[in-house]
């Protein structure tokens, strides 16, 4: 055999092994979906059903696993980022009208085996792309989700809820767009904590909005609706972690090092995740950010709870928007 022969077969079986190697997976990547069905849960919230030929390679590892949502654009144009390359320069390269806004949501339920995926929405209006989409949709309708992919071998992230092995006792404090993550985590108390006493307060519009959730016996739920209450938003969370909490002992070491520096919520996502080996008690209290903060400053300083103890999410902020 010539050295040419043998050159051109050593660089064909290097092309070979080339070609026939599966490319890495993605922790996350984009997913066509289109409506399947729409629930009212009540005045305030609706569980919309979506489905897809991919749907079933989609993966959630936690009560609240966060996913991104592609809505249409200005122009009325379903979102079209390319499945391949970075969609998120080809998306900077849209111009304002061609660009589809992008919204956080929590997955509510996944069913791979009928390729459903459900996610809760909170329906205030045609004030935003997101709840304007959910007033006006229509079965059939398509966007794309940016959600982790079921072929990643590793851990994807994107969820905040580690509760600790020997978790003894839990506070959880949210609103309503917290909601389709609290009544996840109930669930999963239920199943795997069924006798660790939790404590739940959470924030809805009005009294139709306080749905029948699955939890445990050791569970004491407590709906806050501001139309009852007569209260402005994140006020009754604000007085649950306050007044109602049963919070434990004050920890005098904690509180020598639990140097709070400020966080400016206009500019920046209130976002803090506590540490999952830390037994005992744990927090994890997320809506708008401003009473989230307030309730971070409660319980870091003038309580005294040790931070790692506390998971606090303020990723929305009332008059704004963050995409």
């Amino acid at each position: 055999m010539s050295s040419s022969t043998s050159l051109a077969s050593a660089l064909g079986n290097g092309l070979r092994k080339l070609v026939g190697k599966p490319a890495k997976a993605s922790a996350y990547r984009l997913f066509d979906v289109q409506l399947k069905r729409i629930i009212a849960l009540s005045p305030s919230l609706a569980r919309f059903v979506f489905t897809g030929a991919e749907v079933g390679q989609i993966c959630t590892l936690a009560a609240d696993q966060r996913i991104k949502i592609f809505f249409p654009s200005a122009n009325g144009q379903p979102p079209q980022l390319p499945r391949q390359g970075s969609w998120q320069t080809a998306r900077r390269n849209l111009d304002a009208q061609s660009c589809p806004p992008m919204r956080t949501y929590t997955i509510r339920a996944l069913r791979r085996e009928a390729l459903e995926l459900d996610v809760d929405f909170v329906l205030h209006g045609i004030n935003g792309p997101a709840s304007a989409w959910a007033t006006r949709a229509s079965i059939g309708d398509r966007l794309q989700i940016y959600a982790p992919d079921r072929a990643f071998a590793g851990d994807p992230g994107g969820y905040e809820w580690r509760p600790p092995r020997d978790l003894r006792s839990l506070l959880l404090i949210g609103d309503e767009t917290a909601l389709p993550a609290l009544a996840g985590i109930l669930e999963h108390m239920a199943h795997a904590f069924p006798e660790v006493p939790a404590q739940v307060f959470i924030e809805v519009p009005g009294e139709e909005d306080c749905l029948e959730l699955t939890r445990s016996p050791a569970t004491e739920l407590n709906w806050l609706p501001r139309g009852l209450l007569d209260a402005g938003h994140g006020e009754a969370m604000v007085h649950a972690a306050r007044e109602l909490a049963r919070l434990p002992r004050p920890d005098s070491h904690a509180r020598k090092c639990n140097a709070l520096e400020e966080i400016d919520i206009e500019r920046q996502i209130l976002w803090e995740r506590g540490a999952p080996d830390t037994g005992g008690f744990h927090a994890w209290i997320a809506g708008e950010s401003a009473a989230v903060m307030h309730i971070r400053r409660h319980l870091i300083q003038e309580r005294g709870l040790d931070r790692k103890t506390l998971t606090l999410m303020g990723y929305w902020r009332a008059g704004r928007s963050f995409d």
